[in-house]
């Protein structure tokens, strides 16, 4: 249709002006992410070591994706979309450093192929945090305190 307005890049935000320095900074939307979700967990789901614990774990995929894509939203974009408990979700997980290290390599490599350099650093910064913090989480669970490594976002 000639007429319409072309798809809103982030719909709602409870930072408005803050999205928006971040998107024109980085070129982030919610196109790229779901593109960015769909592109990791293909990776994800081939891993030989990844693989068999998400697909052993996950049993509608699409739900899953869709979850993922709101999870993001909200982290990168502040839409507040992702209502989830996060650490609930990946406590008893059969996981240990190896491979929350493969999980990010997996996720920079994803990124930087999707997003922009300023969007991939940016989401690669936050994917980093989350990991150490979900690691450091069930490792307290199991009594095995360690944190997950830092990696360089450049």
């Amino acid at each position: 249709m000639s007429g319409a307005n072309p798809p809103q890049t982030v719909a709602y935000t409870v930072r408005p002006e803050e999205t928006a320095v971040l998107a024109e900074r980085t070129g982030l939307d919610e196109m790229m992410l779901s593109r960015l979700v769909g592109t990791f967990y293909e990776r994800i789901r081939s891993d030989p070591a990844l693989g068999p614990i998400f697909e052993a774990r996950i049993g509608n995929w699409p739900d899953h994706l869709d979850r993922m894509v709101d999870f993001w939203s909200s982290v990168a974009l502040m839409t507040g979309r992702y209502h989830g408990t996060p650490m609930q979700a990946h406590v008893g997980l059969p996981v240990n450093e190896s491979h929350f290290e493969r999980w990010l390599t997996l996720f920079r490599e994803a990124a930087r192929q999707v997003c922009s350099p300023a969007g991939a650093n940016y989401l690669i910064v936050r994917a980093e945090r989350i990991a150490r913090s979900i690691h450091l989480g069930i490792s307290a669970q199991a009594g095995i305190p360690k944190k997950a490594k830092r990696g360089n976002a450049t």
